[in-house]
């Protein structure tokens, strides 16, 4: 089981001197991967369902990452995640490629359908879409990363007589990963995904896996994708002990990511992740 880390694109670690120092430390301590979280905008005044305060700053990630892709040299760099149906795909589809291609083909594209119905309007995306567009985006960018003569029609978003380059350095494009707890997000994590992305604590991951078995009996899953890699963000508690990470590894998390929260202050951070760098993995 591997290490990563959560949501350093956000208060008070967004700076380009806590960025550096924190991710060029985390590297040292072991950590492979590094995620970024997304919200263009939050509902103002903050509502129940809202993760954040809407005066919270938070980073594009794809942005962020490429700063963190520059500071490091092995770290995995993934979303987590990207709310795919907010995004032009054909435009993220380049954005992608460009930072697959910085990064030296470390990047993790985690994607999810959203949730938040103020910020989907406000980019002028019905809620009701957003899980047809999230899987016709999906292979809309995989014919843009992949085929000779890139072509897609769909209801959504339709192309032919067009390309792209560079290609992704990943054969393929970068790995799909697939955030979300409900029934629609595991049938979509088995039929599309390289991997899923949860949160919670033990006893959540326990009923997410579950469910992947449950959307596993119920649609097919390309040979070509591979066993669906497991990682789990534990947010209850934010601390996780050893007895904790023996579990994760027991249930076959592949990466365990932490999340070094309130994200008040670098130097809480960076005493969080060499704390946690110990951990059994």
């Amino acid at each position: 089981m591997e290490l990563g880390v959560q949501g350093l694109n956000a208060k008070a670690t967004l700076s380009p001197a806590a960025t550096r120092r924190i991710a060029r430390r985390a590297e040292e301590l072991g950590y492979s991967s590094w995620w970024a979280g997304e919200h263009v905008v939050l509902p103002s005044p903050r509502t129940a369902d809202s993760p954040m305060d809407p005066k919270d700053p938070i980073l594009d990630p794809l942005v962020h990452l490429s700063y963190v892709a520059a500071c490091t040299d092995t770290m995995e760099l993934g979303t987590a995640v990207v709310i795919l149906p907010q995004r032009n795909p054909v435009v993220l589809a380049k954005q992608v490629a460009s930072l697959d291609v910085l990064s030296g083909g470390r990047l993790l594209l985690g994607v999810g359908a959203g949730y938040l119905e103020p910020e989907m309007t406000a980019v002028g995306v019905p809620l009701s879409q957003r899980g047809g567009r999230t899987d016709e985006y999906l292979d809309a960018m995989t014919a843009l990363w992949t085929q000779e003569a890139p072509a897609f029609h769909g209801r959504y978003v339709s192309f032919d007589k067009v390309d792209a380059h560079p290609r992704p350095v990943q054969a393929g494009g970068p790995r799909i990963v697939i955030g979300g707890h409900s029934p629609a997000a595991f049938r979509r994590a088995v039929a599309r995904g390289h991997g899923w992305f949860g949160n919670g604590g033990p006893d959540d991951l326990v009923r997410c896996l579950d469910g992947l078995k449950r959307a596993a009996a119920e649609v097919e899953r390309p040979r070509w994708l591979g066993r669906l890699e497991i990682t789990y963000l534990q947010l209850n508690p934010v601390t996780v002990d050893a007895s904790a990470a023996r579990r994760y590894a027991a249930l076959g998390v592949d990466r365990l990511v932490v999340y070094p929260l309130p994200l008040e202050d670098p130097e809480d951070v960076l005493r969080f992740l060499e704390q946690h760098a110990a951990l059994p993995h």
